[in-house]
């Protein structure tokens, strides 16, 4: 049996906080915020892997009203997320991503970005893809107020 779930996610940025795309700290003069290391590209991978199993979404994993996961690493969340997966009995296939922001620019670190995923899920990098795009300095993302993330993930029963 193949399944197919779809993740999104988005975080404002802001000063202070370390921006963390993929599990790669990029130098950047703000952050993402959230509870966690808010790493929206890792948490819109985290949902789709959720989505295809049909095991609800991170929010209902690990909630932002539980201090244990306050500054997580969101790569450590898509361990458990993968180790769930594998309890049900489901292999993951594939993952691809697209992050949305202006800046940084994402293809010096993609690369890194895919082995960090890859790692975290238990694949090999040639089964995860990580793409970038702007959106054209239109709302809110087009004036660098914030960074969104999109993903979709196969995987099948084993």
């Amino acid at each position: 049996m193949i399944r197919t779930g779809i993740g999104y996610d988005i975080h404002p940025l802001t000063q202070g906080r370390k921006l963390i795309l993929g599990g790669v700290e990029i130098a950047s003069d703000r952050g993402l915020l959230g509870h966690s290391d808010a790493d929206v590209l890792s948490h819109a991978i985290a949902d789709a892997l959720l989505g295809a199993i049909a095991a609800g979404d991170i929010g209902m994993h690990f909630p932002n009203t539980d201090g244990r996961w306050r500054d997580a690493s969101s790569l450590e969340l898509l361990r458990l997320v993968a180790a769930q997966l594998a309890r049900q009995e489901f292999r993951i296939v594939n993952v691809d991503s697209t992050l949305i922001a202006e800046a940084p620019r994402v293809s010096p670190f993609s690369l890194k970005m895919r082995e960090n995923i890859a790692g975290a899920i238990g694949v090999g990098v040639e089964c995860v893809s990580v793409k970038a795009t702007t959106n054209e300095q239109l709302g809110a993302l087009g004036r660098g107020e914030g960074i969104a993330a999109m993903a979709i993930a196969t995987v099948e029963r084993f």
